[in-house]
């Protein structure tokens, strides 16, 4: 593992104990300047595991509280008269920021959940006739509850493919959370203890040095008959889209950076592909009966496609 990413790894873990899989797939989504959408049960250490991350990085950390009743203008903000100057003044809204906590996305309105989104996608702010660009990295990551729906608003197939990964945090095992019992007698908030280990400069430099990773022809191809292969199955409704195809290479290309590598190789695209396409697709309702998520499906038809090596 390159000992960067390590170093920060383990400084997360000062305050995440036993996630060192969903801890890599999230700096992995932000070496891609992706975002990321975090589907579990409350309790978990999302909040944690964000403020964690923003605080290793020395970057600025917000979290909205999305409700029915929150307006666009609370995440992007909104231009008021200064009643000295009485020129219009912008007052930032929760998403000028590095990383941007984003809890409960479906119990957000579809304005406000459409004004997220695209923020998300454009990076920058336009208000007014001007455009505030957002700080680098700027990384969304947003919840939500699998379990309850009452108040929520689903999340359309459109808005999920803009997040690069989706992934969930799950129950700590046994001897983790005793640990995180007794962490949690000592400090109510271990996550502001945490020293940085890097700055946000070293990210985008970071960012730049994963976007030169190699990828052969062949590793291409073998992305590609995955994707199409979700396309062409009787168990798949709608397929990965070209941007899924896009997404898994470049989540393949920083998760080969983060194993030390500048190249990349198919067990790469394997580590990172079901959060990169599941919540990209629908299954159909023969699919529904023969899997019992997305993820299944996913990994059941990635067997049927031939990986370059296995093909040597």
């Amino acid at each position: 593992m390159d000992e960067r990413i390590a170093k920060l790894i383990g400084n997360i873990e000062k305050v995440i104990v036993g996630k060192t899989e969903p801890v890599t797939k999230i700096i992995t989504a932000m070496l891609c300047e992706g975002h990321v959408l975090i589907e579990d049960v409350p309790g978990v250490g999302k909040t944690q595991l964000v403020s964690a991350l923003a605080r290793s990085v020395d970057g600025k950390f917000n979290r909205i509280q999305l409700t029915p009743d929150i307006m666009p203008s609370d995440i992007v903000g909104f231009s008021m008269v200064n009643q000295v100057t009485r020129e219009l003044e912008y007052k930032e809204g929760a998403a000028v920021c590095n990383f941007l906590l984003a809890d409960e996305i479906n119990r957000a309105s579809p304005k406000s959940q459409s004004s997220l989104l695209e923020v998300m996608e454009e990076h920058q702010i336009s208000i007014d006739g001007k455009t505030h660009i957002l700080p680098k990295p700027f990384m969304t990551l947003a919840t939500q509850n699998p379990v309850e729906t009452y108040g929520t608003y689903h999340l359309p197939e459109a808005q999920m493919d803009r997040f690069i990964m989706k992934i969930s945090m799950g129950y700590p095992s046994f001897e983790d959370e005793l640990q995180i019992m007794e962490n949690g007698e000592h400090s109510s908030n271990r996550a502001k203890t945490i020293e940085p280990v890097m700055t946000t400069q070293d990210i985008m430099q970071l960012i730049e040095v994963v976007k030169g990773v190699q990828v052969q022809p062949s590793v291409r191809k073998y992305i590609l008959d995955i994707v199409n292969a979700t396309r062409n199955s009787q168990y798949i409704r709608l397929g990965v889209s070209p941007r899924g195809s896009i997404a898994l290479l470049r989540t393949s290309k920083a998760y080969a950076f983060i194993s030390g590598r500048n190249y990349v190789v198919p067990d790469d695209v394997k580590a990172v592909m079901v959060e990169t396409l599941a919540h990209r697709m629908i299954l159909s309702p023969k699919g529904k009966s023969a899997f019992e998520s997305n993820e299944q499906a996913l990994e059941g038809i990635s067997m049927t496609v031939t990986s370059p090596v296995e093909a040597q």
